[in-house]
């Protein structure tokens, strides 16, 4: 109405409202500008926020992936360490791969429960004896270590019992109840820890203990006897010893292998407890002994073949048995010329000294001299003297089976050989002689035994009486 009525204000007020709408109008286009914009911005905040994220997803599934192939070689890494496998497998020994840190001679578990022990390390294998049928492991078979070094059960529980290699009964009585454990594969006692040996293992047989005595470290009786059986029959392990360790024939090589060991633990621990059973030790440790007596079987009597020759390297002496002896009668038919003892007469009583020494020369002698005497008849009267001593003292050390002798026993009668009484004796009638003198000697003058019993020695009072003994019995028995 005023824009009609006053044309000036009019026109003022058109460019007012002009100003106003292009105001307005630029408003409008700012605000659709802005309003237009935002989408596109928003679009790329969003594209840059997808962005940072797709980065952020594919870095930590880098690092899970990284973690995860750590972890893998990590855990396959200890079990390669603690677990193996088998390459291969053949009498009795398994190589495995793996085990990387197992020690040596540590007990193994193959999968099936069977036991082995770790005996060669190398780079890439390990040689593993097994202790059973090796028939029931196959290649590709799991082994896993145990962390125990192979040892056995040690104590007096095992006295009289029968154990196989790995200290395991198998008499039926049921298991042992021993506390005790100990290594099979200690190190053996150095040089300062023993002492020399100085008294002999008294066997109870003429020929050994005057000739080819056991050294032992003991003047006591008692001993602790154990009888390792190495690949014999089953039926033949059958007399109880005290202790006996069998792995025979039907058992695995591995377990033959280890049973001296155990043998040798088991007698360590009485040696090591003053106990005595030659590695004679010093009363600092233990004061005991312990006896080795290796038994091998030669073929066609050759004393000079690989085993036999390794074992009497390491023995202070050996004891030579020839069949022909035996079937000559000869019994134990043991070949003087062949065994030797490499301590000498260290481990001999004084008593028998004065009586063995003498023997062991005129044996030499006569077997010198017996060797060339088939050859001619015509031999002096010395000569002859000689081989009739020497068959005289042939049959004197001649014993029956399960007859042992007490050493003052022996002393006795080897006295009467070697001062020369049964000179004239017929050697037909020497093994009679030897049981009425021992008997009468026995019966009558125990006083004298229990001398030499006691002094270790033939005194001359003892020697005297002795000499009186012999004459008068000999008057006697020849009449």
């Amino acid at each position: 109405k005023n824009y009609l009525r006053n044309p000036g204000q009019n026109h003022a007020m058109q460019g007012h409202l002009a100003g106003s709408v292009t105001v307005k109008m630029l408003s409008v286009r700012i605000t659709a500008s802005v309003a237009s914009a935002l989408p596109r911005r928003a679009g790329l905040v969003s594209k840059n926020a997808l962005g940072s994220s797709f980065i952020a997803a594919r870095n930590l599934y880098a690092s899970n992936t990284r973690l995860q192939k750590t972890g893998t070689a990590e855990v396959s890494s200890i079990l390669e360490e603690q677990t193996g496998r088998v390459l291969s497998i053949g009498d009795g020994i398994a190589r495995v791969h793996g085990l990387r840190n197992v020690q040596a001679e540590e007990m193994v578990e193959f999968s099936l429960g069977l036991k082995g022990m770790s005996l060669n390390l190398e780079p890439d294998n390990v040689g593993v004896v097994v202790f059973g049928n090796d028939k029931l492991i196959k290649e590709g078979d799991i082994v896993k270590r145990t962390g125990a070094i192979v040892d056995v059960p040690v104590g007096e529980e095992l006295l009289g019992c029968v154990v196989d290699a790995l200290g395991n009964a198998i008499d039926g009585k049921g298991p042992i109840g021993s506390k005790t454990r100990r290594r099979v594969g200690l190190k053996a006692p150095g040089i300062i820890p023993r002492i020399s040996v100085r008294e002999p293992m008294q066997t109870g047989i003429k020929a050994v203990d005057s000739l080819k005595r056991f050294n032992d470290g003991t003047d006591e009786k008692k001993l602790y006897c154990i009888y390792v059986a190495i690949g014999q029959k089953r039926s033949t392990v059958a007399q109880l010893y005290t202790i006996v360790v069998s792995a025979t024939a039907s058992d695995a090589a591995p377990l033959q292998y280890l049973a001296p060991y155990s043998g040798c633990s088991m007698g360590e621990y009485f040696r090591d407890n003053s106990k005595h059973r030659a590695a004679k030790m010093n009363d600092s440790f233990g004061g005991g002994s312990l006896t080795a007596l290796p038994v091998i079987e030669t073929q066609a009597g050759d004393v000079s073949a690989y085993i036999p020759t390794n074992v009497i390297s390491i023995t202070d002496g050996q004891i030579f048995l020839e069949t022909e002896l035996f079937y000559k009668g000869i019994r134990p038919a043991i070949n003087i010329g062949l065994s030797l003892s490499r301590v000498g007469s260290a481990a001999q009583t004084r008593a028998m000294k004065q009586v063995a020494g003498i023997m062991k020369l005129e044996l030499a002698q006569y077997r010198e001299v017996a060797a060339f005497a088939q050859f001619g008849s015509d031999l002096d009267a010395a000569t002859q003297q000689l081989l009739s001593r020497g068959v005289q003292l042939t049959e004197l050390l001649k014993q029956g089976q399960y007859s042992p002798m007490a050493t003052e026993e022996q002393v006795a009668v080897i006295y009467a050989g070697v001062r020369g009484y049964l000179d004239k004796l017929e050697p037909s009638k020497i093994t009679k002689f030897e049981q009425a003198f021992l008997a009468h000697v026995t019966s009558q003058h125990q006083a004298l035994l229990g001398n030499i019993r006691t002094d270790g020695k033939i005194s001359e009072q003892s020697d005297a009486k002795l000499k009186e003994i012999v004459t008068n019995f000999l008057a006697g028995f020849e009449a």
